[in-house]
């Protein structure tokens, strides 16, 4: 393989994972803790887009629970992006982890 095929191929690469990350920003993942009572949404890129409460959940006496269920709430919805991220860069790298890109 000489050194333009590899260039060619590397500039592929890099379009494809912009595509991604682009079509990634687009995505959510949802996760809900609590039985329904914390809904936390995130997009592909692992930023919180919307969290929603339940208004039962809401005690003025216990807002440690609350606090709680939205921890749990936005770090599942952050894992399960990730998640999504790594699984659509994996078609990228053919499974190959490539430290720094996931």
């Amino acid at each position: 393989m000489n050194m333009n095929n590899l260039m060619k191929q590397a500039q592929q690469m890099q379009k494809r994972m912009l595509d991604i990350q682009e079509e990634l920003a687009t995505r959510t993942v949802e996760a809900t803790v609590g039985g329904g009572m914390v809904t936390a949404v995130a997009n592909g890129q692992q930023e919180l887009v919307s969290l929603t409460i339940s208004p039962e959940v809401v005690d003025p006496d216990d807002i440690e629970m609350l606090e709680d269920l939205i921890v749990a709430a936005v770090n599942e919805a952050r894992h399960q992006a990730q998640e999504l991220m790594t699984q659509e860069m994996s078609k990228l790298t053919g499974g190959v982890k490539i430290p720094g890109l996931m």
